[in-house]
Formats: C-alpha cells, structure tokens, sequence
C-alpha cells in the first residue's frame, strides 16, 4: 500500500487526484475500521490511518475525509485557538483541501470563498501572485502547501497581506526541513532535479528555519507557534497529530 500510494502522489497531477481519489479511499475505509485512532476532522474512527507521502509515513490519511496530520492539527488548532467557529468571518482559502471544503462551507458563520490556480475544487481561478480582490477584504487567509510552489512566494505573501483586513490572520504552511537557511535556484527546471534538492518534482524550493523570517518580508507579521506542544500525548496519539509540526500564524502587518 505504501509503494502504490506514494508512485500514485508522485507522478499523477493534484488537479486529478482531488476529483477521483476520495471515491477510491472510502471503499479502502472499510477495510481499516476499528477506533485504535480517530479523524477529529470528520469524527470517523479506524485501526489506523493509512499510509501517505513519497516515502510513505504511517498512520497519516484518513480514509474517510483524507485528512491528514497536519490537517487534524490545523483544524484543532482552529477550535482552541482562533475566534474561526465563533465570529462572523470572511474567509479566502487557497488552493482548498478537499477534507475542509464541505465543513468550512457549511459553517453559517463564514462567507467562505475557494481559490487557486488550477485546483477543480476552488470556485475562483486565481492567480496568487495577482489575487483578484481588493485591499482589505478578507478576515482570515488559509494558504497551505502553495508557497513552496510558486515563483515568487514574497509577492505571494504581499498580495495575501494586502488583501487581509487590519485585524485579519492567515495561516500559511509548508514543508519545512532541519536545514539553516530556505534553498532555492530558479535555474533549475528539470523535474528530476528539482525532487533531488526541494524535495518534490513541482517545488521550486526547500524551506529551512528561516520560513517565519523569509515570508515576513512580504509585510506579513509571521509567528511560529508550537500549539502541538501544548496538547496532552493522549490527544496527539488518538488524532495522529504531527508531534513537531510549527503553526504558522500570519496576522496583517504594514
């Protein structure tokens, strides 16, 4: 299960993946039930989660909403910590994740608006270098797993801040690894050697410990927050969270 999932990510296009891939791993759901682990995205309970990534990391995608750990974290994140299930919001969600979709769209508190460039799921085609809303629009920005994509993610970040209201936040991840600095060569164009040194035959860069500062040259005030850290064990173990996964929390800046 690991090989055949991780040659199906690396090599079949995203757009083709979100329009066909739940129907597929909801019949797979049948096959892991049990309540050893729980999705506190959709509340369905299994043995285990299965595998997911490149190199296949256990225990990662529910079957049932395809959530995966940091999806579970980020959506816990937003029931403890942000004011995201109690006040009336507008919402931009970038390049939208197919286990919030529904959920986010069926919160009556949000005026809730999906975005990206090619994505089949968002209702808005969108540039992120150019987004297509005035200054000052949106309370909240999600942007996850994008920046890493982009030719210049800086702007990316500017235009995400521009378009936040003055008291708007965001959150803005990507993979992150345990190297100084971000690297990035835009000279490189061959898919091969783009996954040798970023990661991933589509990135265009790798992020180091540098993330936090390198996106708030954009304008942005970005905060890393160890919210993970705060959770009793019990709840990281059940939810399957990511035990050193950094929220990224943007709020607008000048």
């Amino acid at each position: 299960m690991k090989s055949l999932i991780s040659f199906i990510i690396r090599y079949i296009p995203r757009k083709y993946l979100q329009l066909v891939s739940h129907f597929f791993l909801r019949i797979m759901a049948v096959f892991y039930q049990g309540n050893q682990v729980t999705c506190n995205v959709c509340d369905h309970s299994f043995r285990k989660f299965l595998p997911y990534g490149r190199k296949g990391r256990d225990n990662a995608l529910c079957p049932n909403c395809l959530a995966l750990e940091r999806h579970r974290l980020m959506w816990l994140f937003l029931q403890q910590e942000t004011n995201f299930f109690t006040d009336k919001l507008k919402v931009l969600h970038i390049a939208p994740e197919l286990c919030f979709i529904d959920r986010m769209e069926a919160m009556k508190n949000l005026d809730y608006i999906t975005a990206d460039i090619e994505s089949p799921l968002a209702k808005v085609k969108m540039d992120v270098h150019q987004i297509p809303f005035e200054a000052n629009t949106f309370d909240v920005v999600f942007c996850n797993h994008v920046m890493e994509h982009v030719d210049d993610d800086i702007l990316a970040c500017s235009e995400i801040n521009r378009v936040l209201k003055p008291n708007g936040w965001g959150i803005i991840q990507s993979p992150v690894y345990d190297i100084p600095e971000t690297i990035e060569d835009k000279t490189i164009t061959d898919a091969a050697e783009r996954e040798r040194l970023f990661g991933q035959r589509d990135h265009v860069r790798k992020y180091g410990h540098d993330y936090a500062k390198r996106l708030s040259q954009s304008g942005l005030d970005v905060q890393e927050n160890l919210f993970v850290k705060t959770l009793d064990p019990a709840v990281v173990l059940k939810n399957a969270l990511p035990e050193n996964e950094v929220i990224f929390y943007c709020e607008k800046g000048r």
